[in-house]
């Protein structure tokens, strides 16, 4: 909890955490100075210490916050409700859009964040996206009926398999430069096609007709 922050009106915070999100998206750990961030905030180096005592406790929140509000924003979706795998992962994908469009460098963040190899932070990166994808890889698993799926297949590496494709696709857009919602949503519509006709029963039975 960071009182001097929230202290700030709504307004203000959001400004600050898009600044942190977009300096951060754009470069390492190491190369992403904090003067950078307030000056893309509207506000003194000086005033963003008083906030923030130094940039680890800056990057951390600023994680802290992206894994916060992306749960609140699915849990709000009903994307943890769904029975059905690809009905949750389309919850899912329309919920990480709208904090998209509210925090237009979240996502580059986050992946950039994930692959930081900067030692300062990156032990504590890795140790909260491990918990955090155990914690919801396995309430999403113990949905699953085995019978919907193609006789033999394994779920879990099912499951690991379309979440290292999307976060690939969204890689792929960070490499671009150019973060282009609509886009993204249509490329990954595509993708939940493509993997009900691979590992549905009845998508592949229908595709073999």
């Amino acid at each position: 909890m960071n009182p001097k922050f929230y202290g700030l009106p709504q307004e203000k915070q959001q400004s600050i955490l898009n600044a942190g999100f977009h300096v951060f998206a754009q470069n390492t750990y190491k190369k992403s100075p904090m003067s950078e961030i307030a000056l893309a905030a509207g506000i003194s180096k000086a005033l963003l210490f008083h906030y923030f005592h130094n940039k680890k406790e800056l990057y951390l929140f600023l994680w802290d916050t992206c894994a916060r509000i992306t749960v609140e924003e699915m849990t709000r979706s009903g994307a943890y409700e769904q029975t059905d795998l690809f009905g949750s992962m389309d919850h899912g994908m329309q919920a990480k859009l709208r904090l998209m469009r509210q925090y237009p460098d979240i996502g580059s963040f986050a992946v950039r964040a994930f692959y930081e190899k900067d030692p300062e932070v990156s032990a504590e990166i890795q140790k909260s996206m491990g918990q955090y994808l155990q914690v919801h890889a396995a309430k999403k698993l113990e949905k699953l009926d085995p019978e919907d799926f193609i006789p033999g297949i394994d779920l879990q590496m099912m499951y690991k398999e379309m979440y290292w494709a999307s976060e690939g696709c969204l890689w792929e857009y960070i490499q671009r430069g150019i973060m282009d919602i609509d886009a993204m949503e249509k490329d990954f519509r595509a993708l939940l096609d493509f993997w009900k006709t691979v590992y549905l029963r009845k998508g592949r039975e229908e595709a073999e007709k």
